[in-house]
């Protein structure tokens, strides 16, 4: 099973990605666009992980939920990674309580390191996927987005949960939630 931890940023976030996609795609036609459906933050990439241990992974998770309050996001503006050129992936701007989600990425990490998951050695910083060129050396198609994505604005999204999601043929199925529940 392929898996990674996220959160999702709800319905008001989808709906504002679906129309900017929509714009955005006929900039960048040729790149492959992470349908808004699929839109998540990405706390923890698990990789290939053997179905009787997703229990075990589940349980880390129920032990961090009770840890963090719900936390409010925002989401504008945005960039890429890759040449500033010919970008290989573009993403849009996470903003609000980042300092939260940083805690609550790193109290994900810590808890699934005795399961032998280790932790991304470079720190997390939060952003929002939208694209990814299809050739390696990137797409000159997508700087013309990073310069459309300036100055937009997406709204905010209320994270109250962790979720374990299994990536199956480009859908991305919940296997566990857990709710974030500590009083703020």
């Amino acid at each position: 099973m392929r898996l990674f931890v996220a959160v999702t940023l709800g319905d008001t976030i989808e709906t504002q990605a679906t129309t900017a996609l929509t714009r955005l795609k006929g900039l960048a036609p040729r790149a492959r666009w992470v349908p808004p459906t699929n839109l998540h933050l990405t706390l923890s990439f698990l990789g290939e992980v053997e179905a009787e241990r997703v229990p075990a992974v589940s349980e880390a998770l129920v032990r961090v939920g009770p840890l963090h309050a719900p936390l409010v996001l925002t989401i504008g503006g945005g960039g890429s990674f890759g040449s500033p050129s010919h970008p290989r992936v573009l993403w849009a701007g996470v903003g609000g309580d980042t300092k939260a989600l940083g805690a609550l990425q790193a109290d994900v990490a810590e808890a699934l390191k005795p399961l032998g998951f280790e932790p991304e050695h470079r720190e997390y910083t939060a952003h929002l996927t939208l694209a990814r060129a299809k050739v390696p050396r990137g797409d000159r198609e997508l700087a013309e987005c990073v310069r459309a994505l300036q100055g937009e604005k997406w709204g905010e999204a209320r994270v109250d949960r962790l979720i374990l999601f299994e990536s199956l043929r480009g859908k991305y199925h919940p296997r566990t939630e857990v709710p974030l529940s500590k009083s703020p």
